[in-house]
């Protein structure tokens, strides 16, 4: 038809509900491919390259998906993620996915992005959240080992404070090792979910956490290279293997939907059981 202002070759869909996944690894892809079916999706990751990559590649096979790079430490960056949001939105579903395991990095480092990365995020885009918007954010099995001392915990709760890692060694009178800046920032995110639900439900929003287990990843299977304490924990998962990050993709999936209207505030472990026979071995 002349004059037609309809674009061929596209997957757009401004009717759609908009959906946000910060990282574009391995599970967040999974997420976004499982979102992007009845999502618009905006696609955040550190590594610009990666992202746009990614983005393409969601475009290619049929979904209606937006790049952007964001470092998420950076309070500015998130701030210009909000308001890229704040133009598309709002939002229907978040999930944060973006994360560094202990062989990635520094304990400092995984601290940063892992705790403060989502605490800035939490907080500029809460409200951009629509009505009945569901906010989720991976954790981790690692946030259910512990013990967690209280003055330890009392500080992961201030994550945005100045001096997290000086605080955590002074609060727990030793050096913060890589494995507990993981395990620490994990269970940072399940109480920041817990104690944020109230602000999210008087928006008409819920926010959750999901903790993966041992999960077939590239993440994981770097861990496995790494860590043998992930091969001591594989053969006490009483469903006897790795879960799939369609498995994750799968629980994220309810967790955003109506079905789960009345789920918030709390953590949703999926992990073969192993925090059950961890805390009773004895079955």
């Amino acid at each position: 038809m002349s004059g037609s202002t309809i674009k061929t070759g596209v997957s757009y869909r401004p009717d759609w509900p908009l959906a946000l996944v910060i990282g574009a690894g391995g599970i967040g892809m999974a997420i976004a491919r499982r979102l992007g079916q009845r999502h618009r999706l905006l696609i955040a990751d550190l590594d610009g390259a990666r992202v746009a990559a990614a983005a393409r590649q969601l475009c290619d096979e049929g979904h209606d998906a937006t790049a952007h790079q964001c470092d998420i430490t950076d309070a500015a960056a998130v701030d210009q993620l909000a308001e890229k949001v704040r133009q598309s939105g709002p939002f229907r579903v978040l999930v944060h996915v973006a994360a560094l395991s202990p062989g990635m990095g520094q304990a400092e480092t995984i601290l940063s992005v892992n705790l403060k990365g989502a605490f800035l995020i939490e907080r500029a885009l809460q409200p951009l959240a629509e009505q009945g918007a569901a906010a989720i954010f991976i954790a981790s099995l690692a946030a259910h080992i512990g013990p967690f001392p209280d003055a330890v915990l009392a500080e992961v709760d201030r994550a945005l404070d100045d001096d997290l890692p000086g605080r955590l060694e002074r609060a727990s009178g030793a050096p913060i090792t890589s494995g507990d800046a993981y395990r620490l920032s994990k269970r940072g995110l399940l109480r920041l979910c817990r104690r944020r639900a109230a602000a999210w439900g008087r928006q008409g929003a819920r926010i959750v956490s999901l903790s993966p287990g041992l999960i077939a990843s590239p993440m994981g299977a770097l861990e496995f290279e790494k860590s043998p304490e992930k091969h001591r924990l594989l053969p006490l998962t009483p469903v006897p293997r790795e879960g799939t990050m369609l498995e994750i993709a799968d629980a994220v999936e309810f967790l955003a939907s109506d079905r789960a209207s009345f789920i918030s505030g709390i953590d949703l472990l999926v992990d073969g059981g192993l925090a059950a026979a961890l805390d009773h071995p004895e079955g």
